[in-house]
């Protein structure tokens, strides 16, 4: 069903991340399009919402994203508890982290699903070592990838023009380069052990541009991808049941939801979580689907 079409859909849980709004690779258009077709209880925003990155180097605020920000704002007006953890192009907003009532800015919460588990959601870049250690790095690298992207973008031109399917070069090179990311600095597997780390029985996390739904050594680890290429979104119903969303885009970025159902890694049970850390919807029952 496209999701122009219909009633919001109710969640209890939204998980979204890396939107990217300020950079001109950012599809604002659909994301808007989605956030309208969904009425979350509770929406968490997975850093790199807005990116700071490009903002400095060249002011490219559209209309489209006052647009996104009033429907955020009709969400908190509608009840939506929404929640956000900055990640490294928004770290801007680790200087404010504040409760505002509707909107609460944390650099890490814990969510508690409907069976009781609990899992930590951060956007992730506190474990990437690149970030840690030569963050000049990654900046290169991030203009590099929007070198890539405005190529990819030419030579797809070309290939609409001669009939041919798009081609996903960027897309290709980007889970490459982020392969490497995670073996140098283990990315999951140190996720994976914070969670344990703070009694969680998962994390779920951003920041690698890579919707992922795995079980590491008992740990449920989440990503929720990207609105740059993938489109992807994470879902929490009142069920217990969760969904990875996928929304393809076609040329003028009308999507059709994908939703895949996620199994259940069956993670062992883990310690008192920290006190230091949000906690939010407290409330036992049904069978987690992760």
């Amino acid at each position: 069903m496209s999701y122009r079409q219909g009633r919001p859909r109710r969640v209890r849980s939204l998980f979204v991340s890396d939107v990217h709004l300020g950079s001109r690779f950012a599809h604002a258009e659909a994301f808007l399009r989605f956030l309208e077709s969904q009425e979350p209880e509770s929406l968490y925003i997975v850093g790199d919402f807005i990116d700071g990155w490009r903002l400095r180097q060249r002011w490219h605020w559209q209309p489209i994203y006052n647009r996104i920000l009033h429907r955020l704002w009709e969400l908190g007006e509608a009840g939506t508890l929404i929640r956000y953890a900055p990640g490294n192009h928004d770290n801007f907003l680790r200087h404010f982290l504040l409760d505002f009532g509707f909107l609460e800015i944390q650099d890490e919460f814990i969510h508690q699903a409907v069976d009781g588990r609990r899992f930590v959601v951060l956007h992730g870049d506190q474990f990437d070592n690149v970030e840690l250690c030569a963050q000049w790095l990654s900046v290169v690298g991030a203009w590099g990838y929007d070198s890539l992207m405005w190529f990819n973008g030419q030579v797809n031109a070309c290939r609409k023009w001669l009939g041919l399917a798009p081609w996903q070069f960027s897309s290709t090179v980007k889970k490459s380069v982020k392969t490497v990311v995670n073996f140098v600095s283990n990315f999951e597997a140190r996720l994976a052990e914070h969670a344990r780390s703070t009694g969680c029985h998962g994390v779920i996390c951003g920041h690698v541009h890579m919707p992922l739904c795995v079980n590491r050594e008992g740990i449920a680890y989440f990503n929720t991808g990207d609105w740059v290429e993938n489109c992807t979104a994470l879902a929490e119903y009142t069920d217990g049941s969760w969904e990875l969303m996928h929304l393809p885009l076609t040329d003028d970025e009308v999507c059709q939801v994908e939703r895949q159902p996620l199994s259940d890694p069956a993670p062992a049970a883990p310690a008192e979580p920290s006190q230091d850390v949000a906690v939010e919807n407290e409330q036992p029952s049904a069978a987690l689907l992760v």
